[in-house]
């Protein structure tokens, strides 16, 4: 590509990422939104900006299958308009349906149904039996989008005066993850399978048309599957999906079976805090298409510049696809 013609494609693609950056209108009263974990907060925060005001329960780096609530964020929850879960299987959002029903609670509390009327599907484990996979639900973006609408609706019934805003909230991030998604649809092509480290790794690669066809661990209670063991499986894939945020153990054996089986690894983020949940979006899915294109295992995870090239390339895409452009031209 000629100098000339790049330079149009960065004017391009800057032109479009500043229509498709949030509204940032403020709203008169910012409901209380208290989410689980820090990437549903990321969902929530990137799709009503500053409308709402948003934390989260779990810190980062806090085992979300052990930790139990404290006394200040029962409090918390007493004062919260719109509570968001993952779904209900966690302990502390069982807690939350507990306290629900002692009337402790009494805001709008989303649980797995009120996703599941808007779009929301579990994947199931093909390397565990086929049963609903309920970690990492929050990586997919047609997950993403369904708690985000399910979150709108709740603040509509809060907050009825804020209607109006939080619609156009909801409109703007949901046009801008579908273009991110039919961009990176694009750039893979045909039928691709993984290997991932552990269950939540499937829902950022599936919607992509990558399976998951093996897991290093395949379930919480289930022990790690030997390296050596899973060779033959990761020879007949892709790519190796692993989790930065990840233990080192899991870690290390993510890059021992990527350099046993000579395949491309993958290196995206599962749990995260303060970042706006499509660029983490972009993030991983660059993160898979560079292993796709063929780096080597020691080459390490996605650097800054390979995100900048793939974002460019997503907006390009999606301009041609006709998503962005729709965006652009509604605005």
């Amino acid at each position: 590509m000629r100098a000339g013609r790049i330079a149009v494609v960065i004017l391009t693609a800057m032109m479009l990422v500043g229509a498709l950056v949030p509204l940032s209108r403020a709203s008169p009263e910012r409901p209380l939104v208290v989410t689980s974990i820090a990437p549903l907060a990321a969902i929530v925060g990137d799709a009503f900006g500053d409308s709402v005001e948003v934390v989260y329960l779990i810190p980062p780096g806090a085992d979300p299958h052990e930790y139990q609530l404290t006394a200040g964020q029962i409090e918390l929850l007493g004062k919260a308009s719109v509570i968001v879960t993952t779904g209900g299987h966690l302990p502390v959002e069982k807690k939350i349906a507990e306290l629900i029903d002692e009337g402790t609670i009494t805001g709008e509390a989303l649980f797995l149904d009120d996703y599941r009327r808007e779009g929301f599907r579990y994947l199931p484990e093909y390397w565990y039996n086929n049963k609903d996979n309920p970690h990492g639900v929050w990586l997919d973006p047609t997950n993403a989008l369904a708690i985000a609408r399910a979150t709108e609706k709740a603040l509509e019934k809060a907050n009825p005066s804020g209607a109006e805003l939080y619609r156009a909230r909801y409109r703007d991030f949901e046009s801008r993850v579908r273009a991110i998604v039919e961009a990176y649809r694009a750039l893979v092509e045909g039928n691709k399978t993984a290997v991932i480290q552990m269950p939540p790794d499937q829902y950022a690669i599936e919607w992509l048309g990558i399976k998951a066809t093996a897991a290093i661990k395949p379930e919480e209670e289930v022990p790690a599957i030997g390296v050596d063991d899973l060779v033959p499986a990761a020879e007949g894939a892709d790519l190796i999906v692993y989790a930065r945020d990840s233990p080192d153990q899991m870690k290390d054996a993510a890059r021992e079976l990527a350099a046993k089986s000579g395949k491309p690894l993958a290196e995206i983020t599962v749990f995260w805090s303060d970042r706006p949940y499509t660029e983490v979006l972009v993030e991983n899915s660059a993160a898979v298409l560079k292993a796709l294109g063929g780096e080597k295992p020691e080459t390490g995870p996605v650097q800054r510049e390979d995100v900048g090239r793939y974002v460019l390339v997503s907006i390009v895409v999606g301009l041609v696809l006709g998503t962005a452009l729709g965006v652009v031209l509604k605005k």
